[in-house]
């Protein structure tokens, strides 16, 4: 309770805002949170991301579970024959 009412206060002091919003901290964290947005961004981009279909996502998932599978197996089968050996 006590909590809250002290976020409440800190939310709603408007120069401790102003103030934090001014700090390098904040500057940074505020560009490189911009950086990674565009790098994402561009690599979506080169990859062909950007233009996936609600199909084309379907597929893209039902491959990744069918390659996850298949490497979970060929781990289970490759512990068995070291357990045996």
């Amino acid at each position: 309770m006590v909590l809250r009412l002290l976020m409440r206060y800190l939310a709603n002091n408007e120069q401790l805002i102003q103030r934090m919003a001014e700090s390098y901290p904040m500057r940074r964290a505020a560009q490189l949170v911009v950086s990674l947005m565009y790098r994402t961004k561009d690599l979506a981009r080169e990859q062909g991301l950007h233009e996936m279909t609600p199909e084309r996502f379907k597929s893209f998932v039902n491959m990744f579970k069918n390659n996850v599978r298949q490497e979970l197996e060929g781990v289970k089968k490759e512990l068995n024959s070291k357990k045996k050996n």
